[in-house]
């Protein structure tokens, strides 16, 4: 930091602001690798999140593009250097990583680095997460920083100080931002089983009801057509408030996290959270979309869960990507894979929809439309448009 000391403090208090701003996992992770690498003037910077096996629950990066993160390939495993982060707890501070002896190469489409620096960042005695940096932009004479990958002045004693510094907050933030998401996750799993005991209660009490009056008009039909009638009556009143007990509790499922982050995000959040449970790639782009009416984004995040359940689980999958794009005033949704594929037809006449059926009643209900494109060895594209508010 020593080549521009009058804004280090400012830039510190910048990103730590920003940290603390974020309350989900990967929000948090992205802004601790994005204010690492532009406080310290470095090319790439990391952050990975081991898990129990010997890889990566979480792994972010920033300097590299989608398209070369997805030339890659797969998620580093814990090896090497940051297997030593990780297992030693200790900072890597490296003039010439590939000179090291515990480097291992990486992937034909990984950019070269050089010069590293690398600290754990702990909670406590345990190791969450490991952050590192590569290639630092040194002052040229001319004033241009150096961005070519190889030789360079190196990271300072006075950078992984501040980098420490920084581990330091990361820390607190990654552990305030999994103790909100294990909040919430609790609250709405409390608020669905209180709601599924209230509905459970309420509707089965409409249904005897509903039941019991229904065979006392089948009994009087013969004897006494009048009274039969008005018991007739009566089951269409109970029917209708059961339905309305349904509906109620419908709206109250509405997932939390649509009605505080709205559809995109949702979307975005559950998809990265299948790509990484899956061995198939899950994608998500979206661009433009406009805010929809509550029930038009509740039957397309529906519709999307349902494809990509239907497309993880029964169609054997390389990649699945999804789509959500502003469509005139409304929006298109797209789930396609390149999975084993099926003939509609043939799953129609078999009696097995796939929740084809379900996916296009929830299209119809907001005055949508929904498109299945599928044959066998073909993959399956899936097509949901709604008109907008």
């Amino acid at each position: 930091m020593s080549h521009r000391p009058s804004s280090g403090l400012a830039a510190v208090s910048t990103a730590l602001l920003a940290m603390s701003r974020h309350l989900e996992v990967r929000d948090v992770l992205k802004t601790i690798v994005a204010s690492a690498r532009e406080l310290l003037d470095a090319e790439y910077a990391a952050l990975g999140v081991p898990d129990d096996h010997g890889g990566f629950a979480q792994f972010v990066v920033d300097g590299v593009s989608d398209e070369q993160w997805r030339a890659i390939g797969p998620l580093p495993r814990q090896h090497g250097i940051l297997a030593s982060m990780l297992h030693k707890a200790e900072p890597e501070r490296l003039a010439d990583v590939r000179k090291d002896p515990r480097f291992e190469g990486w992937p034909s489409a990984h950019p070269d680095m050089s010069d590293f620096l690398g600290l754990p960042i702990q909670d406590g005695e345990e190791t969450i997460g490991a952050l590192f940096l590569a290639n630092k932009r040194c002052p040229k004479p001319g004033g241009s920083p150096r961005t070519e990958s190889g030789g360079g002045c190196g990271f300072t004693e006075a950078d992984e100080e501040l980098l420490s510094i920084l581990a330091q907050h990361a820390a607190i933030a990654l552990t305030n931002a999994r103790l909100y998401e294990r909040s919430r996750e609790l609250t709405i799993a409390e608020e669905r089983s209180r709601l599924a005991h209230e509905l459970h209660d309420a509707v089965s009490q409409k249904l005897f009801s509903l039941r019991l009056t229904a065979q006392a008009a089948a009994a009087l039909v013969d004897r006494d057509p009048a009274r039969a009638k008005g018991e007739l009556q009566q089951v269409a009143a109970l029917a209708a408030e059961a339905a309305d007990e349904l509906r109620a509790a419908v709206v109250e499922l509405r997932p939390a996290a649509l009605d505080e982050d709205g559809l995109v995000h949702t979307l975005r959040t559950q998809i990265q959270v299948l790509d990484r449970a899956h061995t198939a790639r899950v994608t998500f782009d979206s661009a433009g979309v406009r805010a929809l009416p509550a029930a038009q984004e509740e039957a397309m995040l529906r519709v999307a869960q349902e494809a990509l359940h239907n497309a993880l689980r029964h169609a054997q999958p390389e990649r699945v990507a999804v789509s959500l794009f502003r469509h005139g005033p409304g929006a298109l949704l797209t789930v396609t894979d390149d999975g084993k594929g099926f003939d509609p037809r043939t799953v129609r006449r078999a009696g097995r929809h796939l929740g084809l059926v379900s996916m296009r009643d929830r299209a119809g209900g907001v005055g949508g439309t929904l498109t299945v494109t599928s044959e066998p060895g073909r993959g399956t594209t899936i097509e949901m448009e709604v008109p907008g508010g």
